[in-house]
């Protein structure tokens, strides 16, 4: 046997089987599924609500004060029973008294929880005899038979939306807490800025204190009038183009308050103005001190080397109080108001008039859509330029329930030039306004009107002190010399 070619065969069948291995696809084989991220479910408030941050004396657990259930990962189950206003006038004092009596206790007393120098100067303008001690007693009527049932619906459905039980209207500026939180949490553009409770600010001031009242004096505002052709900057309301109302209404910049000027805030002067009876004070309390008297009860206020400082409590900027020098302080200074001569404007709003119409007609309104209220002006704006009208209710500022029927305002003219300067029943000359030259009327859905410009008892002037202080004119004696007795220099 020839054993050499068998083995060169055997070499060949081998060497052609590993050329077949090395051409053959490789067997696919499944791909691994990768391992995916699991989301860790979330449980608990912060978990959420992680941007919250508290002040040092309030490092509490949400549900201390909001309720609602902890650690829990669905939000049906952790808001169920939740209390959204923990400081409302209806959970205060369960949510702040147990650490807060003494200040609870106070604040429901104040002038600023009880509005009761605002509600009663206005309902015994229109014939009320008794006196309410808080909001929630003024009367609701399910039918409007009276001056004063009218007058009661405009208080509790126009006046009062900027109070401790309103969140204020939806302008960036005047939207605000509710009880406790109305002055000492901040908000910024329409939402709150902040859990830290601090000390008031004047932007939570002014967002009750505006639309020419006291307080928007103070920073030299002058509220223009509704009517489209008085309000500057023109502006349109094409979509995106929304004009800078965060106060409802643009303004005139006057001259601010001199006190404003040096770094003051409201609350320099105007202590415990939110709880209790506030700290009874004129400008002679400063003005007037002299060296050896007592110092004035104000908590910023000091003597050093005889001379009154005052610290400003937010801006921490001490200030030297003037004192009185001018001859005409003694020689007028007991018969006339300081502001008569050192106001340098005021408010003197013409007759307002208010009509409370259940009357479906809106085409009068169009130029008058800005009514200085966000909730008027939604409507009018909705029901003017859209077929599926909003229904015709105005809601209750002190409980949120809307009822049939909208408040419109305007006024016969507004100016500030002129002051109004009367005598007044002590016998000191001051400044007025017409704060109660208010027009009352109504229109019901059948265009019936019961009610047609029901003014109230007197002219509606009352003295208030302009917060618009500066130095007195050279013809300051003008402004009052024609009220003084004959013959007095």
């Amino acid at each position: 046997m020839n054993y050499t070619f068998l083995w060169i065969l055997t070499f060949l069948l081998v060497l052609c089987s590993c050329q077949n291995n090395e051409i053959e696809p490789p067997i696919p084989q499944e791909p691994v599924p990768a391992q995916q991220a699991v989301a860790p479910v979330k449980t608990g408030c912060r978990e959420c609500h992680d941007t919250i941050r508290l002040d040092a004396a309030h490092q509490l657990a949400c549900t201390s004060c909001h309720q609602g259930v902890d650690q829990q990962s669905d939000a049906d189950r952790s808001h169920a029973g939740l209390v959204a206003r923990p400081s409302h006038p209806d959970h205060m004092q369960k949510n702040c008294g147990s650490c807060h009596a003494e200040q609870l206790a106070t604040a429901a007393k104040s002038l600023h929880f009880t509005l009761a120098n605002k509600v009663n100067t206005v309902r015994r303008h229109f014939g009320a005899q008794n006196t309410l001690t808080t909001p929630l007693d003024i009367p609701q009527s399910a039918t409007i038979d009276s001056p004063l049932a009218l007058a009661d619906d405009m208080l509790r459905r126009r006046c009062l939306r900027c109070h401790v039980y309103s969140a204020g209207d939806d302008y960036a500026a005047v939207t605000h807490g509710t009880g406790c939180s109305a002055c000492h949490l901040p908000f910024k553009d329409g939402s709150l800025h902040s859990h830290a409770f601090t000390v008031p600010t004047d932007k939570q001031c002014l967002s009750c204190h505006y639309g020419n009242y006291v307080g928007s004096d103070y920073y030299g505002r002058y509220e223009h009038d509704y009517n489209w052709e008085y309000r500057t900057p023109y502006t349109t309301t094409t979509p995106g183009n929304v004009p800078d109302r965060p106060y409802g209404v643009e303004w005139h910049e006057l001259s601010t308050d001199i006190h404003h000027q040096r770094g003051l805030s409201c609350i320099d002067c105007h202590q415990k103005i939110g709880h209790g009876t506030p700290i009874s004070l004129t400008c002679r309390t400063c003005h007037g001190w002299q060296p050896g008297q007592a110092v004035p009860a104000l908590t910023n206020v000091s003597v050093r080397n005889k001379t009154l400082v005052v610290r400003s409590r937010t801006a921490d900027k001490e200030h030297l109080v003037p004192l009185l020098q001018h001859p005409a302080h003694k020689q007028y200074g007991q018969k006339v108001a300081c502001q008569v001569c050192h106001g340098q404007w005021s408010y003197n709003n013409g007759s307002t008039h208010l009509l409370l119409s259940q009357h479906e007609d809106y085409d009068a309104w169009d130029r008058l859509t800005v009514q200085s209220s966000s909730e008027v002006e939604a409507l009018l704006e909705h029901n003017l330029h859209y077929s599926d009208e909003w229904p015709l209710t105005m809601r209750d500022g002190l409980t949120g329930t809307a009822r049939p029927g909208i408040w419109y305002q305007g006024f016969s003219q507004r100016r500030w030039e002129q002051m109004e300067i009367h005598q007044d029943s002590d016998g000191i000359i001051k400044v007025f306004r017409p704060i109660l030259d208010l027009h009352l009327s109504m229109i019901e859905a059948d265009a019936t009107v019961p009610f047609d410009n029901i003014t109230g008892q007197g002219k509606g002037l009352r003295p208030y002190t302009p917060h618009t202080t500066g130095p007195a004119g050279l013809f300051y004696r003008d402004r009052f010399q024609h009220l003084l007795p004959k013959n007095t220099p």
